[in-house]
């Protein structure tokens, strides 16, 4: 097949049913209106599923798909995105994920690949450049993500990883799935579908390149945005020297980091603990950068000397920080470090995973879940029991399966569903919508439920960038969120990390993937994909029946008791008015036939 230029032209499509691998042109005119990764393979999961469908049964389909500047020089471009109905939500999941997967995929020949259908007994698919074939994964089921991942680099050698660990064998709804051991696909529960389709692994080997349409223009581009990247206080020093933990004092210094299940207010005391700087004082090793990455925010940790604590691993970043830190009261980064690995090996997603612990403490404080029901004593504060209700969660025993039913569906279990600090079932990250208005409307209005990384109002609101925004005002918040929401699906689905953002913006990204592409698109014309992008994924939850747009009733209605923020409520609806009419819907929030027709859904 001819080679398309920053594409590479061939889908897979892998039917697991019978077995049966077929090699597909790409789609050129969906790839060109929704760019690739995210939008692409949100795209081609719309034209081929019905809205309505059980995410776990053999009808759903499972997508991996990888932008055009995946496995190229542009700045950090070795991300790639698996799509599919999410279990957790039942909102259409997209899970972005970096390390090398993604660019090894492409040098095999591949765009990405659509699994169909339902094995009947485990496997993996093994791609060698142009040989493809299904292979027998009985010896690995029930191995966690880093014995997978290491014996399938024992069998074919110098290979890329892509697994689930027992938690998606289980099915267990917030299961990640997992590449390079320790980058994760992470939320909605991506892991628990592929699962459901018996698909252990995906092991790629690809020898061959990405050819760009104007190489000379395109590095060109290149050069200009990692000379902003390396420029930039933020991604030239802060993020490589203290990683995403860098964050805890400075979003605890404007009272956004909601403390114990958001009970307790957005301000603690004992942020510093459990810090980036005390990371690096304590237990890092060494940083780690994905494919071709200026930044390596990544952490190498290692913790000894401290029992059921030790352990060696990635991270944590700082939503599991938080998570397993300030949601639950735990100021002992060992903990956290510790709790974070085991989300690694067995392919777990630590926001919602901490965030329903977090849960649990309050619900068992408050007396709605019985010390019998548990096996032992779950207060906020307690580390041991935090790291020992993970483990539980990770095997699948004991009250472990009821932490795996995230907190929406453990909270309602237990009769107060109220208690769950989520959006659409899916778990909040660390920053408070009462203290940071933006944030609140993006996790009311995400695609994907409670989310922060599908726009990014932190980067104004509390950073700065690209302009400083009172994160106590609702004013001017739904239109930066709705620029924020485009570039980001933008920049997602081209294959390029999020946080190149904090420095760069449309010009360098349009820019990069102009040349790559050879398209003559202004920027302007570039930035319509995002939109066109975010339209599309509203429809299809419009479709699935899911819920409204709203946030839990502690953060409209319980002001903030202490801290910089103190007395805030979250003004969702007067944001929420004003973000309906920036993006031309309805006073319900459904996209109008004039807004469809001006983006060609």
């Amino acid at each position: 097949m001819t080679q398309a230029k920053g594409w590479m032209g061939t889908i897979l499509r892998v039917n697991l049913t019978d077995g049966t691998i077929v090699k597909e042109p790409l789609n050129m005119k969906d790839a060109n209106d929704y760019v690739g990764a995210r939008g692409l393979g949100t795209k081609y999961y719309c034209n081929e599923v019905d809205p309505t469908i059980d995410p776990l049964s053999p009808e759903n389909k499972l997508i991996f798909m990888t932008g055009p500047l995946t496995g190229t020089a542009a700045s950090s471009a070795g991300r790639y995105e698996v799509v599919s109905k999410a279990p957790l939500t039942g909102t259409i999941g997209a899970a972005n994920s970096g390390g090398h997967f993604g660019p090894e995929l492409k040098y095999a020949g591949y765009d990405g690949i659509i699994f169909e259908g339902r094995a009947d007994h485990p496997v993996y698919l093994h791609i060698d450049d142009a040989a493809v074939e299904l292979l027998d994964a009985s010896e690995l089921w029930g191995q966690g993500v880093h014995e997978t991942t290491e014996a399938l680099e024992a069998k074919h050698g110098k290979v890329r990883v892509s697994c689930i660990g027992t938690p998606g064998e289980r099915m267990m709804l917030f299961a990640a799935v997992m590449n390079d051991k320790n980058r994760a696909a992470g939320r909605g529960g991506m892991g628990a579908v592929m699962g459901s389709k018996n698909l252990k692994a995906v092991v790629v080997r690809g020898t061959g390149g990405v050819k760009v349409a104007r190489p000379a223009a395109f590095m060109k581009e290149v050069a200009r945005a990692r000379a902003t990247l390396q420029a930039h206080p933020v991604t030239g020093e802060g993020l490589g020297a203290l990683g995403t933990q860098i964050l805890v004092n400075i979003v605890n210094e404007v009272g956004g980091l909601p403390l114990r299940n958001a009970r307790d207010g957005s301000y603690w005391e004992d942020a510093d603990d459990t810090s980036g700087e005390t990371l690096v004082k304590t237990h890092l090793v060494k940083n780690q950068g994905c494919f071709g990455c200026s930044i390596a925010c990544g952490r190498i940790t290692k913790v000894e000397g401290r029992g059921n604590f030790d352990g060696f691993g990635e991270g944590p970043e700082y939503e599991a920080g938080w998570s397993y830190g300030a949601a639950c009261g735990v100021n002992d980064i060992a903990a956290i470090c510790k709790c974070n690995f085991i989300c690694n090996e067995q392919g777990m997603d630590p926001i919602t995973l901490g965030s329903t612990v977090a849960c649990a403490m309050e619900l068992f404080e408050a007396g709605y879940i019985p010390e019998s029901d548990i096996g032992f004593p779950l207060r906020f504060g307690d580390a041991e029991a935090m790291v020992k209700l993970t483990q539980l969660c990770a095997d699948g025993e004991g009250f472990g399966k009821i932490i795996g039913m995230g907190s929406y569906r453990m909270a309602e279990k237990y009769g107060h569903p109220e208690l769950s600090m989520s959006v659409k079932k899916q778990e909040m990250p660390a920053y408070d919508g009462r203290a940071i208005q933006g944030i609140g409307l993006e996790y009311a209005t995400s695609n994907r439920g409670g989310c922060h990384v599908r726009g990014y109002m932190i980067s104004p609101e509390v950073l700065g960038l690209p302009v400083k925004m009172d994160p106590l005002v609702t004013e001017g918040k739904a239109s930066m969120l709705k620029t924020f929401q485009d570039l980001t699906a933008l920049c997602d689905s081209t294959g390029m990390c999020l946080f190149t953002t904090f420095a760069i913006g449309l010009p360098e990204i349009a820019g990069q993937y102009r040349e790559a592409v050879g398209s003559d698109e202004s920027d302007e014309d570039i930035l319509l994909k995002g939109e066109r992008i975010w339209n599309l994924e509203k429809r299809f939850n419009m479709a699935a029946g899911v819920e409204k747009d709203t946030l839990p009733p502690r953060l409209l209605r319980e002001a903030l008791p202490s801290g910089p923020a103190k007395g805030k409520v979250s003004e969702l609806q007067t944001m929420l008015a004003e973000y309906y009419a920036e993006r031309g819907w309805t006073a319900e929030g459904e996209p109008t036939p004039a807004k469809l027709e001006e983006l060609s859904l």
